[in-house]
């Protein structure tokens, strides 16, 4: 295949480029920083700052992961803006750049997060049908979705992912590994919130189904089906590292020092994969303890 990726020097994009180019794909990869594209892959993906002319250029299929990462800062109106347009803008003109291409893509794959349902309180299962709890996320994935979606008028098959907390090397778990490798671990404020999580060899092996099988359209939750509370996520990290995780994280203090974006880690949704189960998606590890295990073992 010969693919289009925006994104691809993040946590996602890494792994997937990887693991494509393994499969022999043709990769190009749209960037700020070609420069890192280079360095990050050995010169076997063609970089790029601007979308290519497309008067003669084709591919099969677009995969857009790119945005501004939402939990690093403070959320600033300043901030928001720039998480907002680091995701729209682009998506825009990904959309009216596809529209120029004499020969289209087969599918544009877009991303999205859980963040759509906003923070749904109780324990109820969240569908990619259910409904959603207005506010700044919720608001950004709504619209973030409906830019991709405009890419359908011109013909081409859109598929939107809502993506949970991806565990791998590097992306959130590298953010907890060493407070927990310290003994100093624990849960998160009250410990109730829903945490919905996936194992990156699963988040990339579904973009990989959804290039690949024509038939599948519309959003996807990219979560485990069994998604674990944050005393529970806290809980089994510490015994996977073999280290206590008792000492919490004060709701206070992460509101200090994230201000509204501490809901993310202090409120959350329980969200449930359930058009991956309907079509067939065997997942490599449902259950959180391999997931880590894999990970920090």
């Amino acid at each position: 295949m010969k693919i289009l990726i925006t994104g691809g020097t993040g946590f996602i994009g890494q792994h997937l480029i990887r693991k494509r180019l393994l499969a022999g794909d043709e990769i190009y990869c749209l960037s700020r920083d070609p420069d890192k594209v280079e360095r990050t892959f050995s010169g076997k993906v063609a970089a790029l700052k601007t979308l290519p002319d497309p008067e003669g250029f084709a591919v099969d299929a677009v995969v857009n992961l790119a945005g501004e990462p939402i939990v690093d800062k403070r959320w600033s109106e300043s901030r928001k803006q720039l998480l907002r347009e680091s995701r729209i803008n682009l998506t825009t003109e990904l959309v009216d750049w596809i529209a120029k291409l004499s020969v289209k893509p087969d599918v544009l794959v877009s991303g999205s997060a859980i963040g759509y349902y906003g923070s749904v309180e109780g324990d109820r299962k969240l569908g990619e049908g259910d409904d959603y709890t207005p506010g700044f996320t919720h608001d950004l994935c709504h619209d973030w979705e409906n830019t991709a979606l405009n890419a359908e008028s011109t013909g081409v098959r859109v598929c939107l992912i809502r993506t949970g907390v991806v565990l791998g090397h590097g992306g959130a778990l590298s953010k907890m590994y060493y407070p927990f490798k310290m003994g100093l671990g624990g849960p998160v404020g009250s410990g109730k919130q829903w945490m919905s999580w996936i194992h990156i060899d699963d988040e990339v092996e579904v973009i990989e189904m959804l290039l690949t099988h024509s038939q599948l359209s519309g959003v996807f939750n990219l979560t485990s089906p069994n998604a674990a509370t944050n005393a529970e996520f806290s809980k089994t990290l510490g015994r996977v590292m073999h280290r206590p995780a008792i000492l919490p994280m004060p709701a206070y203090a992460m509101k200090l020092l994230l201000g509204e974006g501490a809901e993310l880690l202090l409120k959350g949704q329980r969200v449930y994969p359930e058009k991956l189960l309907q079509v067939g998606y065997k997942f490599k590890y449902p259950d959180l303890e391999e997931a880590l295990a894999s990970i920090c073992t």
